[in-house]
């Protein structure tokens, strides 16, 4: 597949091949309709036409909650698949996703000057529900087919999607603005064009995306798992490599049985009832919160009222300065994705992004004080509004290559199997309510929060400072560590040098079950039971 690859134990270049990546550029739809968006609503309600026929006192009034209804939508769905995704599957909720989604991107296109924006509140919601569904299954799904030495980088994917869209949604908003007249059709062609990529989501899905083995052997269906495993890796049954993967995957589910016991509400039981795993959940979910406080979704739903808080004029000009936005921020995902996740690691990434995007916006936070960019007369930007957009770009490429994706990943493979989907469930939420604080604040924050809006600035670069200690002492690195060992790794009292022990100690590990005197491993039969095969394992705590 082209990725630099660091490997926990040897693998089969056969792993790494078209059925992986059939199965990701699938599920790939999901994230660039999020980042579509985040990009093309915010900059379609500032279009001319947009106000024209709306009335632009109304547009001003309601947009705040036009923009953030969609995170409420978002937020019901991303709990809603909770159920979806335990009784049915993640195929199958994924699928259902994506006819909501759908459906709710048709019903906006019902919105005029005589309906008013009914049609595009109840589309919103709709649709919100969909990608919020989406939003949890995909990065899961992500996470239980890919092979562990490329993992993140696959869950990285996911997040290149959502800047594709994002990219997508600036530029077709400036397109549109440069090349159509005002009228009707202009502002309508961005809101038609997520039926696009919902569409080639929904169809994917039954003819690309086989159904993960993990859940399946969860369910019982231990022949069709190891089917699906055969074909995503390309390896025959008895294959080592594919038998000791099935082998971890039947001791964690038996574990899971053990530890949760059945049924749906069980894992959330067992969540809630256990602190360690407890507390686990609420570090990296809070990484969400850290997310949106970098002031991410501030920039992607208001861009143009950013980029006039800096001096930017003109709304054609306002635009394609939020189009090289969307450009920086998409170039830098990809680096983030292909070079830096699954190589620097993931709390590395996060504190050096935490620190460029702080000094960032303290910079251009304190240009708007100090140069009232707000009360210039030209429309020509002076050299301290040159140097502020250069910060607002060299802070978008911190938060590209470190805050943009990097929560997913660590939230996608943290958790053992037994409550993964409930806590993916929750990560989801996670995203989606903070996101809706950000959206639903930014306009009364740029009122109220200095001339200018300067201590919009502020307050997001003192609640990226406070990232750092949180990232240092609370999260350790998951990098290369398998599913199966994340209580192991989480459970370790030093978070800030954990990984390193846990890699030590799984390398000693394996390097004994290699022992030409060791026999068990020669027995296995990929076909027999968990039961007959193997005992639980009984280093899973309870507590502590």
């Amino acid at each position: 597949m082209g990725l630099k690859k660091v490997e926990d134990r040897p693998t089969p270049s056969a792993v790494y091949n078209l059925c992986v990546a059939s199965s990701l550029a699938s599920t790939a739809a999901c994230p660039i309709l999020i980042g579509y968006d985040s990009a093309f609503f915010g900059t379609s309600v500032a279009l001319t036409s947009f106000k024209n026929e709306f009335g632009a006192d109304n547009v001003a009034s309601n947009s705040a909650w036009l923009v953030s209804c969609y995170q409420l939508g978002a937020l019901a769905g991303s709990l809603l698949a909770l159920p979806c995704a335990f009784y049915f599957g993640r195929r199958w909720g994924l699928l259902a996703s994506a006819l909501v989604f759908t459906l709710g991107a048709g019903i906006m296109l019902a919105a005029d000057g005589e309906r008013g924006f009914a049609p595009i509140y109840a589309g919103r919601v709709i649709a919100g529900l969909g990608i919020g569904a989406a939003s949890n299954l995909t990065p899961l799904y992500i996470s239980e087919i890919a092979p562990p030495a490329i993992r993140g980088q696959l869950v990285g994917m996911y997040e290149i999607g959502w800047q594709i869209g994002g990219l997508i949604g600036f530029w077709i908003n400036y397109g549109v603005s440069e090349q159509l007249a005002v009228s009707h059709k202009q502002w309508l062609i961005p809101f038609a064009v997520q039926l696009i990529p919902g569409g080639l989501f929904a169809i994917g899905i039954p003819f690309f995306i086989k159904e993960s083995p993990r859940w399946l052997i969860s369910r019982g269906r231990r022949d069709e798992a190891i089917k699906n495993l055969c074909y995503l890796r390309k390896l025959e049954y008895n294959d080592p490599y594919l038998v000791q993967e099935v082998n971890d995957i039947d001791l964690q589910v038996e574990n899971d049985r053990t530890a949760v016991g059945p049924g749906f509400f069980a894992p959330i039981r067992h969540l809630f009832s256990r602190g360690y795993l407890f507390r686990r959940m609420l570090t990296t979910a809070g990484l969400f919160c850290l997310q949106n406080g970098t002031g991410i979704n501030a920039i992607n739903y208001y861009s143009p009222t950013i980029f006039r808080s800096i001096g930017v004029t003109g709304g054609n000009t306002s635009l394609f300065t939020t189009g090289l936005f969307g450009v920086v921020k998409t170039v830098a995902s990809l680096i983030w994705a292909f070079l830096l996740i699954d190589h620097l690691g993931r709390t590395k990434l996060l504190m050096i992004g935490s620190a460029g995007c702080s000094v960032s916006m303290f910079i251009v936070g304190g240009y708007i004080a100090i140069g009232k960019p707000q009360n210039k007369t030209t429309s020509s930007l002076d050299s301290g509004g040159v140097a502020a957009i250069f910060f607002l770009y060299l802070w978008t490429t911190f938060y590209a290559i470190t805050w943009n994706g990097t929560p997913w990943v660590v939230n996608a493979e943290a958790f053992p199997g037994s409550v993964r989907q409930v806590t993916q469930c929750l990560a989801a939420s996670s995203n989606w309510l903070w996101n809706f604080a950000i959206a639903r604040a930014t306009p009364t924050m740029f009122e109220q929060m200095g001339a200018g809006g300067y201590g919009v600035y502020i307050f997001f670069a003192c609640f990226t400072v406070m990232s750092i200690p949180y990232v240092f002492f609370l999260l350790p690195e998951t990098k290369n560590v398998p599913l199966e060992e994340m209580d192991r790794l989480f459970l370790d009292p030093h978070p800030w040098s954990a990984n390193k022990r846990v890699l030590a100690a799984l390398r000693r590990e394996r390097a004994d079950r290699a022992d030409p005197n060791n026999k068990e491993e020669l027995l296995f039969d990929p076909h027999a039971s968990a039961q007959q095969k193997t005992q639980p394992r009984q280093d899973f705590v309870e507590d502590v």
